[in-house]
């Protein structure tokens, strides 16, 4: 549920159904691999599984694990399902830029363990290159393209492999605010620090003097974003909203902590109340 109640605070209109519940599944393939990543795997498994996606190729599913074995299978079938429907409604071969987009999620994941294992401690800066793409960002808005595009052009293409500010900046919202409230509950499952814990090693800060400086690099950001969203792009309104909007969504799951895993009780009324129970007409 928490994952489909993201996908309603991106785009919410009736005619989008499918893109909600696509990516619905994008976000529950993304919630499983980050944890195959922060508590699961070896360093060495880890290396073979970011290998299977970067190379998409079912053959190396062969050298994994089995509890990796399903994990890649559920999200190569996945993926190339999502792949078809698009071939089919738009006539565009999209899987090399689907792959890509979840090798360089798994590459981010892969270097956060590595920086673990090896006892290395990133500068924020290090970090936040690192981690504006594992937030999963990325990947959700450059399937959300396809999902909600009715005519994809190469200017488009090119933007979504590179990346473009429209999705870099709402990337970066994101981060900051799952760090702000999820990094304590993530760091107890065994995964590595985050922006604030970096800022008060870099700088010697207390937490919350650390916690008021993410707060500032949010608002710098969303100043960003506002530029972005209004420069020209080869996106659609309908895409850039929902870039927009996903940079929003973290003020509704991380406003009372971690709401995408803790199962608090104000997450479960809010789905509860949006999604669940009816609405009294008077």
């Amino acid at each position: 549920m928490e994952n489909f109640v993201w996908t309603v605070g991106v785009i919410f209109e009736p005619q989008y159904g499918y893109c909600r519940r696509m990516l619905t599944k994008v976000n529950a393939l993304i919630t499983t691999i980050d944890d195959v990543y922060d508590v699961y795997g070896t360093l060495d498994e880890l290396k073979l599984f970011t290998n299977a996606v970067e190379r998409w190729d079912i053959n190396a599913m062969e050298q994994l694990p089995e509890y990796m074995q399903i994990c890649f299978l559920a999200l190569y079938d996945s993926i190339n399902e999502m792949a078809d429907d698009a071939l089919k409604e738009q006539g565009v071969h999209v899987i090399p830029y689907l792959r890509k987009a979840w090798a360089d999620l798994c590459k981010t994941y892969l270097q956060e363990v590595t920086w673990y294992v090896n006892g290395y401690t990133p500068t924020l800066e290090e970090y936040l290159d690192n981690a504006w793409i594992s937030i999963s960002a990325p990947v959700i808005l450059v399937h959300a393209y396809f999902f909600v595009s009715s005519a994809v052009t190469i200017e488009a293409l090119e933007c979504l492999d590179k990346y473009h500010d429209i999705i870099r900046w709402s990337s970066m919202i994101l981060r900051l605010a799952n760090d702000l409230g999820a990094s304590s509950d993530e760091m107890k499952r065994g995964d590595v620090p985050k922006s604030i814990q970096r800022y008060m090693n870099q700088t010697g800060a207390s937490k919350e003097e650390a916690r008021k400086h993410i707060r500032f690099l949010i608002r710098e950001t969303r100043k960003k974003m506002n530029v972005a969203r209004v420069a020209d792009s080869p996106f659609s309104q309908t895409f850039i909203g929902m870039a927009v909007n996903l940079g929003m969504m973290d003020q509704c799951m991380y406003q009372h902590g971690d709401g995408h895993v803790s199962q608090s009780s104000v997450t479960k009324d809010r789905i509860l109340a949006l999604l669940v129970e009816p609405i009294t007409l008077l």
